[in-house]
């Protein structure tokens, strides 16, 4: 039986595929699963220090498997929500890893939401977004409507969603809801290169930053402040930063470990 999920680690890094490209990657039961527990994998193993998810085939990951919410014998919409999506996301917010959500072809619906949900997107020339949702009569999941406001602000975020308008690469790049677009033939390399980059930085700074950004949504700008000061009153106790200011001050490369 094909495997939904592709999963291997390369160096510092873990490499996560959707793979059911016939379906461009869209989401059942069995796929949504495996992908929570090579997460969880991921979060546990102090090796990975990063990671990487992409799609196989033509498309990042098309949302939902439409098959999977007819069939009888199949998951309601409610358990599709509770125990499929919402837990992916709450996973890659609360990885203390960063995550590169690699879009090489087109996102829609909650593979749209859940590669929004990564650290640090990028996306191929001819990729696209699509909020999916109102086509089919249901409202935007996955974390959307708290996500793509956040990054291309309340209008935009309003109008995407009602009209279900697909977004190309390039004017995702332009809204904010990306940080860079590559040419199809650089992409796979280019992007890739990113995740072992960030593999090799102070892994614990970059999962505190990650932490600060999840709360600032929701704190006062004092209780950010205070937050700020207590993590980085313990970055300075770590091994990396001591690694960080020698390097800077030797005037060479720091080798960080995460630790």
């Amino acid at each position: 039986m094909e495997e939904s999920i592709l999963f291997e680690r390369v160096g510092r890094v873990a490499r996560i595929t959707l793979n059911r490209p016939r379906v461009y990657n869209a989401f059942n039961r069995p796929m949504a699963l495996e992908l929570q527990r090579r997460l969880d994998e991921c979060a546990a193993a102090p090796e990975i220090r990063a990671v990487y998810l992409t799609g196989a085939g033509k498309a990042f990951c098309a949302g939902q498997d439409l098959q999977e919410v007819v069939d009888p014998n199949g998951p309601d919409l409610t358990k599709i929500l509770e125990e499929h999506y919402n837990p992916i996301v709450l996973r890659l917010r609360q990885l203390p890893k960063p995550v590169v959500a690699a879009v090489n072809g087109v996102a829609a619906g909650a593979g749209a939401n859940i590669a929004l949900a990564c650290d640090v997107v990028v996306a191929a020339e001819s990729a696209s977004f699509l909020q999916a949702f109102s086509k089919i009569g249901l409202i935007p999941d996955s974390g959307g409507t708290w996500t793509l406001p956040r990054l291309v602000g309340w209008q935009r975020a309003s109008a995407l969603m009602m009209l279900g308008e697909r977004v190309s690469a390039r004017d995702a790049l332009q809204m904010g809801m990306l940080y860079k677009v590559y040419d199809d033939e650089a992409f796979a390399e280019a992007s890739w290169q990113l995740a072992v980059t960030l593999s090799q930085m102070p892994t614990r700074a970059l999962a505190w930053t990650k932490e600060l950004l999840n709360a600032s949504a929701n704190q006062t700008l004092e209780a950010q402040l205070h937050m700020e000061q207590e993590l980085q009153t313990a970055a300075g106790q770590t091994r990396d930063y001591k690694e960080g200011v020698q390097a800077f001050l030797e005037k060479r490369k720091p080798v960080f470990k995460g630790e």
